[in-house]
Parts: structure tokens; sequence; C-alpha cells
């Protein structure tokens, strides 16, 4: 073929060595660029819009909560403009994926605890849960022990006769009365 020069002879071999290096560097500089162009891609694609929370998603929190403007009010079902401002709060921040907790965390946080439906069981809100139940416990008890000596039959008397006075006066009017007799 070509008459090779002994220059050439000589660097035959470290041309190849460079040429095999820029082909694998070149080589896996192309892959590493392709993954991250992936990456970036996935990394900046719009995320999915969360899913909106149905109807009855946001009234079953709003279930839990009062209106602030009524008077014993369920939010789930205040006709108020501020419920309705309420329920649209309710329903971005399930849509953000918080919990009913935390949303009612939030509320509690920025109007207090006046808001929840049922109190928590803490303090002397602990009353409201251990009151009542006591009160009719005591009042089942009162109540039995007022109606137990009524369910005597009536041909049941007493077994004792009742005790003569003791009183002075009572004994010497008795006494006068059996020495008039």
């Amino acid at each position: 073929m070509f008459p090779q020069s002994s220059r050439a002879a000589r660097q035959g071999p470290a041309i190849r060595r460079q040429l095999a290096s820029l082909f694998w560097i070149g080589f896996l500089g192309g892959w590493a660029g392709l993954l991250l162009a992936r990456g970036h891609a996935v990394a900046f694609q719009a995320p999915a819009p969360p899913p909106t929370p149905s109807a009855d998603q946001v009234n079953a929190v709003a279930r839990q909560l009062y209106c602030p403007v009524c008077a014993n009010v369920p939010l789930d079902v205040c006709p108020t403009q501020a419920c309705e401002q309420w329920r649209a709060i309710i329903r971005e921040e399930l849509g953000q994926g918080w919990t009913p907790q935390q949303i009612k965390d939030y509320f509690v946080q920025a109007y207090g605890e006046r808001v929840l439906a049922s109190p928590p069981a803490q303090g002397l809100n602990l009353l409201v849960y251990v009151l009542p139940p006591l009160a009719f416990v005591l009042g089942a008890y009162f109540l039995y022990r007022a109606v137990h000596p009524w369910r005597r039959g009536p041909g049941q008397a007493e077994s004792t006769p009742p005790s003569p006075p003791e009183d002075e006066y009572a004994r010497r009017l008795e006494e006068q009365l059996r020495k008039r007799s």
C-alpha cells in the first residue's frame, strides 16, 4: 500500500490510542448529555395538576367547623358569603394535599376554638365530655333510691309498730287519757 515512514510507524499506535480515547470520551459524554437532557426535561415538565377535591370531601371537613358569622350553624350548610369563602379555602387546601386535621388546625389558629364543632377533650372542655354522663348516672341512682320504697305492695305494712314517743309531755298526756277512759 502506502509506504510508511519510520516516524509515522512510531506515531501510529499513539494516534490510535488518542482516537480511541476521544471516541470513548465522546461516546460517554453523549450518553451523559442525553441522560441529563432527559432529566432536565422531566424536571421542567409542568407538574400534573392536583386532583380537585369533590364537594363531599369539602363538606366532610366543613361539617366539623362552625360558621364564624352565624350562631351554631355548621359551615357545610351556612349560606353566608363568609362560609362560601371558607369552603373555597378548604377546597384549595385539600387540593394542595392538606389533611382535614391540618385544615382544622389552620382555622383554629386563625379564629380560635369556637369554630370547632366538637371542642378538644382537654382542659375545661373535658367537663363537656365528663359531666353529662356523670349527671345521668347520679340522677338514675337518686331516682332509684327515691322510687324503691314505693315498690312495696299495698298489703305489706311496716314490720315494726311505731315506737312510743319518748317525750315527757307526750307520756303525761297519754297517762291522763288513760285515766279518763
